[in-house]
């Protein structure tokens, strides 16, 4: 099944937050309907998330695969089920630890095509030294085209204590950004949220 995000529409991305062995997510189109699931291994070094069509992983849609150990400025590489290189993302190190999250979006040749920032002057900042309030103040992103900073998409993190729950709203298309780069972008957030602070 192909996933073709289009100007107005709105994805959801839904994990629990007491899952012990590995996350499990779902995305949901905006009829409810399950589009995608992930279920990410525990304890692995290298960090490698895969999206698939449904519960039973027969078939896969894209993954996302850490190019190093350490997570500091890492870059993971969106690959195709053949191998392909889709897109890169790359996060920006030290001002991602310490202020806010930024990530460089790539194409399959290495040109940057997109930008990824947290939203927020004080809440990222709150979210990162005082860890009791990061559930009480849920993320914004925004994706921008690297040309010219026209907005591509919107992420935004839903207050919920017992689901995490991430809304992806798509607000153009863009010819330079393949339509899956937006869905494995909310997924990146979705598979690492919480581990920078």
């Amino acid at each position: 099944m192909a996933i073709k995000p289009k100007p107005g529409e709105i994805y959801t991305i839904r994990r629990k937050i007491l899952n012990v062995l590995g996350a499990k997510f779902h995305v949901y189109d905006e009829n409810a309907n399950v589009i995608a699931f992930c279920k990410q291994k525990a304890f692995k070094l290298k960090e490698d998330i895969r999206l698939y069509t449904d519960d039973s992983m027969g078939e896969e849609l894209f993954a996302l695969k850490a190019r190093q150990i350490i997570d500091f400025g890492a870059t993971y590489d969106l690959t195709l089920p053949g191998g392909g290189l889709l897109a890169s993302f790359r996060r920006k190190g030290l001002k991602s630890s310490m202020v806010r999250d930024e990530w460089q979006i790539f194409d399959g040749e290495g040109q940057p095509v997109a930008v990824m920032k947290e939203l927020g002057t004080w809440t990222p900042l709150a979210r990162r030294y005082v860890d009791d309030l990061a559930a009480l103040m849920p993320a914004r992103y925004a994706m921008e085209r690297a040309s010219d900073g026209q907005q591509i998409a919107m992420f935004r993190q839903h207050f919920n204590l017992l689901v995490y729950r991430l809304g992806i709203s798509v607000t153009r298309a863009d010819e330079e950004l393949d339509d899956l780069v937006i869905l494995a972008a909310g997924a990146l957030i979705a598979a690492i949220e919480g581990r920078q602070n």
